[in-house]
């Protein structure tokens, strides 16, 4: 079973809550013992959702299956917000006029974050400034400094029965970050905001649904190699 790893496959797992996605790579580099292996596309620790997993020679497929356009669903809470945009740290300020909020406002805000637009990586994001990673720069208080970049978000969908939490899904290009979505989206609606959950459900045609859970993958491997 090992050779096969070794000569190349492709592996979809589901990544775990407070694994980073080098974690999800480096357990199954030890259970596989395969020398090349990576991941098309970090998961923040926090998010959970579908990892794509190549080894041996797969691994040359990655970066062109990061390019594909990925889909997420989490939950935006509105009125609260964290340095990282996330639960990652402690929140910074509250806004309770989010009740004043009518739906029109909503939508309003939604429909601007629709197409191609320019967004800024977090701060704490594992982006590099001056050679260091950004989340080691705002961990130490130091300025942080990031260019927007171009992404596209082709479908940005809200429900509002839940407030202050709102139910998304977002269909987006590579390099979007669903944490600044969620910050902007906050800040246009003069509130602020914070990403609560987040789960990537496809990559391309790859579906979250066909993914292995990853204690059962390593069960069902362990088991495969008696």
């Amino acid at each position: 079973m090992e050779n096969s790893y070794e000569e190349g496959r492709l592996l979809f797992i589901k990544k775990p809550m407070n694994w980073t996605s080098f974690d999800v790579v480096r357990k199954l580099r030890n259970v596989l013992k395969v020398k090349k292996i990576g991941h098309a596309g970090t998961l923040d620790p926090l998010a959970t959702g579908l990892l794509i997993i190549g080894t041996g020679k797969f691994t040359k497929k990655l970066h062109e299956l990061q390019g594909l356009d990925k889909t997420y669903i989490g939950v935006i809470e509105i009125g609260r917000t964290t340095p990282s945009y996330d639960l990652e740290t402690d929140f910074d300020s509250e806004d309770i006029s989010w009740k004043n909020i009518e739906r029109l406002d909503f939508e309003n805000a939604r429909i601007k974050f629709i197409g191609k637009i320019e967004q800024s990586p977090p701060a704490h994001s594992a982006v590099k400034v001056d050679g260091e990673r950004a989340y080691k720069r705002a961990r130490k208080n130091k300025e942080v400094n990031i260019s927007p970049r171009k992404i596209v978000i082709s479908e940005f969908k809200i429900e509002l029965d839940n407030l202050p939490e709102i139910h998304f899904e977002v269909t987006c290009s590579k390099g979007t970050y669903i944490r600044s979505l969620a910050s902007d989206f906050g800040r246009e609606l003069g509130v602020g905001a914070y990403l609560k959950k987040l789960v990537r459900t496809r990559i391309g045609t790859y579906k979250l649904e066909d993914a292995f859970c990853l204690e059962e993958f390593i069960k069902w491997h362990n088991e495969s190699c008696r």
